[in-house]
């Protein structure tokens, strides 16, 4: 006892515990900030792969059904039906992304569509907003949606190209009233492509035969009032080719091999994609 008393008296500090000190706090809290600032680049670049991943299982998805819809019906669908000139309200205006719903696991929302009225149409208020989760890219640039509204679509289909000339007759694959088997497809399935990404397009709707487009631009490189090849993705889009196979693509791809994807009979050499 003695012992003990006689150590307690020389260190009056001793059993108890030592705080940290104010240099110390900074110093924690410093190593803190540089271990966020290091990893969030690295967790912000997983979430995007994830989400080009699950876009990328949507264009597959798309493209098994385009090809579904070639096995049993003979032929691609119309890109368009019934084309709206402006002040005319008389025109269906429907999409091909209204006619695939049955090879994409959607027929209750197809048979819910009245496909002899317009897109715009009373009949097809209700179907016309119903979500499918298969059209959207979680990199999706469109605008908020409000209730009621259009379902939205974040793919269009390949209308032709205007980056080396006038797309006069329409180059593409999916162009208005009008459709083409693998026959018509000269420049081969695999380098013909026939949806890509268009997102941030304000008439992307999935019923509205407005969600074609004519590539004009380098990918992503679009005005905002053009509808055309792009998407949230760094470095580039992702397309579906005639056969269904689908790839990402580059924003830096040459604009002479760009033009010639968007084809679907224009003699281009290609040679392998990068």
């Amino acid at each position: 006892m003695k012992g003990t008393a006689t150590r307690a008296a020389a260190n009056p500090f001793a059993g108890v515990r030592r705080a940290f000190t104010l240099i110390e706090l900074l110093v924690v809290i410093a190593t803190m900030g540089v271990l966020v600032t290091i990893s969030l680049p690295a967790i912000q670049s997983m979430r995007e792969a994830s989400r080009r991943t699950i876009c990328l299982n949507n264009l597959r998805q798309v493209g098994v059904a385009l090809r579904l819809h070639h096995e049993y019906e003979g032929h691609f669908p119309a890109g368009g039906v019934e084309w709206r000139p402006p002040g005319n309200k008389q025109k269906r205006q429907l999409a091909w992304s209204a006619f695939i719903l049955p090879y994409l696991e959607q027929r209750n929302v197809y048979d819910a569509l009245d496909l002899s009225q317009a897109f715009d149409s009373e009949a097809n208020q209700t179907a016309a907003a119903m979500v499918v989760e298969t059209y959207l890219c979680p990199t999706g640039l469109h605008p908020p949606r409000q209730a009621g509204e259009r379902a939205p679509c974040d793919y269009g289909g390949i209308f032709g190209e205007r980056i080396l000339g006038p797309n006069q007759p329409p180059k593409g694959i999916l162009v208005f009233d009008r459709e083409y088997s693998d026959a018509d497809v000269r420049d081969g399935l695999s380098f013909t492509m026939i949806v890509g990404e268009d997102t941030a397009w304000p008439d992307g709707e999935w019923i509205n035969g407005r969600n074609v487009f004519d590539q004009a631009f380098a990918i992503n490189a679009a005005p905002p009032f053009e509808n055309d090849l792009r998407s949230g993705h760094p470095g580039g889009a992702q397309a579906v080719f005639a056969d269904g196979s689908t790839r990402f693509l580059s924003a830096d791809l040459d604009l002479r091999i760009l033009a010639g994807l968007c084809t679907r009979a224009g003699k281009e050499i290609i040679g392998a994609l990068p």
